[in-house]
């Protein structure tokens, strides 16, 4: 949630049918902010598609869950869509244009796509995050392996959603910045809460996020990866480092 909204994007009661890939969420389970949505909307159809399975235990009766890869070519019906939603496809998608194509076939004349999308770079603006250290590894190591298999990690940095927007035909595209904190360091309350969640998340699970490709694109040992796991929870838990990383929101509509 971005400042107790859902999502950005202004959606009115009029809405029938959206779609959410992904899910939508930031402090809250993914799962349980969509299921926010569908309850803030009862009158629309509401779908929430990821290659994994999602089922919570009690959803709304307007949101049904749905396996499918996205990355391949939609059935979804030309024109039937008010709303998608998109969230962290960060390294997933190996051609954005292909996919926010889809997206614009999918939606109806007038009908509004929102897109965030996070940076894997951690970093400060004081000069905290040092080159070298754990934090300032991890993007890095993200990026490379993203070379070898044909997946960007730098959606941001190549500007990959407002790009691929352009190019499928969306008008009237906004782009909103912001940065998530890693930490309790920021003084500002609302951050400092957003950083505790956000080191939580990362750090509760940092060789899930890496084992996979790590070891098998990139060749690090178990142990390797270890020893850097521990780094990079030491450094996440100093409060000498002014970590966050960069995220990004686009909203376009089709005409």
């Amino acid at each position: 949630m971005q400042d107790g909204k859902i999502t950005l994007a202004h959606i009115d009661e009029s809405v029938q049918k959206v779609l959410d890939v992904g899910h939508m969420g930031n402090v809250d389970t993914p799962e349980q902010a969509l299921s926010d949505f569908a309850d803030q909307y009862p009158h629309a159809e509401v779908i929430g598609v990821d290659i994994s399975p999602s089922q919570p235990q009690w959803i709304p009766p307007n949101l049904k869950f749905e396996m499918d890869d996205i990355t391949q070519p939609w059935t979804y019906a030309p024109n039937s869509f008010d709303y998608i939603h998109m969230r962290w496809l960060i390294g997933a998608i190996p051609d954005w244009n292909a996919l926010f194509r889809e997206v614009f076939q999918t939606l109806k004349p007038g009908g509004i796509f929102e897109s965030k999308e996070s940076s894997c770079i951690i970093q400060s603006d004081d000069g905290t995050v040092p080159y070298g250290s754990a934090m300032d590894q991890w993007g890095r190591v993200f990026i490379e392996a993203g070379r070898k298999f044909g997946r960007s990690f730098q959606p941001l940095e190549e500007n990959l959603q407002v790009l691929a927007m352009e190019a499928a035909g969306f008008v009237n595209i906004k782009v909103y910045n912001m940065k998530t904190s890693l930490g309790p360091w920021p003084a500002d309350p609302k951050h400092k809460e957003i950083g505790q969640y956000a080191r939580l998340a990362l750090e509760q699970d940092i060789e899930g996020f890496i084992m996979y490709m790590w070891t098998t694109v990139l060749g690090w040992t178990r142990e390797e990866i270890a020893v850097y796991a521990a780094h990079l929870r030491r450094e996440l838990r100093s409060p000498q480092y002014h970590a966050y990383y960069p995220q990004r929101i686009v909203i376009g509509y089709k005409p």
